[in-house]
């Protein structure tokens, strides 16, 4: 059997770790720059206003499955290659267990 680990309280987690939606939001950012785009182009690709994927992109939203895939779509990747590369990136800065739950 495996061993328990304790979790911190939740007031110092969040200082030290970044939030999923922070990191999902600043990949796709990162992915349009990369590509030029402007947000109201991708925005209108994916079917979403583009408020919204502003909100999106600065980790104030958490986007539905739905929305990430065509948000994703539109900038031609994955939500599995989001997912991986917000998993290194959290990774790359822990020193512990990465424990995610709904």
């Amino acid at each position: 059997m495996g061993d328990v680990l304790p979790f911190k309280p939740a007031s110092t987690t969040t200082a030290d770790e970044p939030l999923w939606r922070e990191l999902v939001g600043s990949r796709l950012r990162d992915r349009r720059h990369e590509r030029g785009e402007r947000l109201v182009d991708v925005a209108q690709r994916a079917g979403v206003s583009s408020q919204y994927l502003s909100e999106v992109e600065r980790g104030l939203k958490d986007p539905s499955s739905e929305i990430l895939s065509a948000v994703a779509g539109a900038l031609d990747l994955s939500v599995r290659e989001i997912a991986q590369g917000v998993a290194t990136t959290l990774s790359a800065g822990l020193r512990g267990p990465l424990c995610l739950a709904a």
